[in-house]
């Protein structure tokens, strides 16, 4: 139970500081490129810098986030499809699955 909470409060702690507004996504996106991107920290930083420097800028003020995102990179791939379906259970997400998308599908030419 106290694992769970922690990884409904990093999920939070990662949307919120983006600025995420509240809403639903009406299907799940496919987050293939997402559990199997084999960008590093750096790498996505600079994509998430260069689609949206103000949210990067957000991100990276958050501890929370930015450890998730660690732990993300470095996790296998199973637990990557875990961690990803726990955010996505977290409505305030919804909004900004297409910048995560972009972020995965440009994080290799940094």
């Amino acid at each position: 139970m106290l694992s769970r909470m922690k990884v409904v409060v990093a999920a939070a702690s990662i949307a919120l500081p983006l600025g995420l507004g509240t809403g639903i996504a009406s299907a799940q996106p496919d987050v293939t490129s997402v559990v199997n991107t084999t960008c590093t920290y750096d790498q996505v930083i600079a994509a998430l810098n260069a689609n949206s420097p103000g949210d990067a800028a957000q991100f990276t003020s958050s501890p929370v986030a930015v450890g998730w995102l660690h732990s993300f990179l470095g996790a296998p791939r199973d637990q990557r499809q875990q961690m990803i379906q726990q955010v996505q259970s977290i409505p305030a997400a919804g909004p900004y699955t297409g910048l995560v998308l972009q972020v995965a599908n440009s994080c290799n030419k940094y």
